[in-house]
């Protein structure tokens, strides 16, 4: 058995796993990381590609560069034009993102208030509010998509991590959510509750033509706790002060790049009653950007 046989199988212990990736100083690996990914000098991105593929199943081939300065530039690569087309069809809004959907669903409503839940994986429920943020954005977002959809897309450490838009839109307000870089592979998942409300994030509002939401939760993880939006100057990472409360007007085509992490991460994808979940999703399903994610509910009651 090769040694890349061994990484690989030894990162499948659960128990080995779970300790490897969150019994660490998360934070301090997380910003030693975002350190060491930058440095340019051709031993060590090379050394730490060579890690990378030894435990990941890192394919280059679809790449914009052939060549990169920095672990950082692979991590935040391109890919070349036209490996994503968009499903064009009408009534249809595209995955944001490369991904596996970890867990999808009705945005249940509880028994009181106008609070509402998700689940991040079976038997894990966690509410909308402590997603979004228990203040007045998060309450009148929460409002708005209760009895609505959600997905989760789980990009891992190989893949394409620049996320985009969904539909023609327009980023009307992002709220940044500093937390903890808990893993969020499956198997912290199954062990810590309420994982997604305990990490990074920040809450896209995005605003359809004819007025419709769209919602988008950039989640940062171990290795990760840092995100770019085009919108915005600054990165969204440990290091960030504030303002919490970013209002943007940015229009974006459908496709049109919306951000990256600087690894991968989780995004999830919130849509209000309207918008149904595309009828092939299943979870453990892998979605490219610019495939079917959901439909407005018109077009899927007119689909034969």
């Amino acid at each position: 058995m090769n040694l890349r046989a061994v990484a690989q199988r030894l990162a499948l212990n659960e128990d080995l796993n779970f300790l490897l990736t969150n019994r660490v100083p998360r934070i301090a690996l997380t910003r030693f990381m975002g350190w060491w990914s930058r440095i340019r000098n051709p031993w060590v991105r090379d050394a730490s590609m060579a890690v990378w593929k030894t435990f990941s199943d890192l394919d280059l081939s679809e790449a914009k560069q052939s060549h990169f300065d920095s672990l950082h530039d692979c991590f935040t690569r391109e890919l070349k034009p036209g490996l994503r087309p968009l499903d064009g069809r009408p009534g249809v809004l595209t995955s944001p993102s490369d991904g596996i959907v970890g867990a999808c669903g009705r945005i249940e409503a509880l028994q009181y208030g106008t609070d509402a839940q998700l689940f991040q994986a079976k038997g894990f429920p966690y509410r909308l509010l402590d997603l979004l943020g228990d203040d007045v954005p998060g309450r009148d977002l929460a409002r708005q998509l209760q009895g609505g959809s959600y997905v989760t897309l789980r990009l891992t450490s190989s893949m394409y991590h620049r996320f985009h838009a969904p539909c023609d839109a327009t980023l009307e307000h992002v709220t940044y959510i500093s937390g903890d870089t808990w893993n969020v592979n499956p198997i912290a998942l199954q062990r810590v509750e309420r994982l997604f409300c305990r990490n990074e994030r920040a809450v896209l509002r995005l605003r359809r033509p004819g007025g419709g939401l769209l919602v988008l939760v950039p989640v940062a993880a171990i290795l990760v706790a840092s995100m770019r939006l085009r919108a915005l100057d600054a990165a969204l990472n440990l290091r960030y002060r504030g303002p919490h409360q970013l209002p943007c007007s940015a229009r974006y085509r459908q496709g049109e790049e919306l951000g990256w992490f600087e690894h991968g991460s989780t995004i999830l994808v919130l849509a209000p009653p309207g918008l149904a979940l595309d009828p092939s999703l299943r979870d453990g399903h892998r979605i490219r950007m610019g495939e079917a994610l959901l439909q407005t509910t018109s077009h899927t009651r007119n689909t034969p």
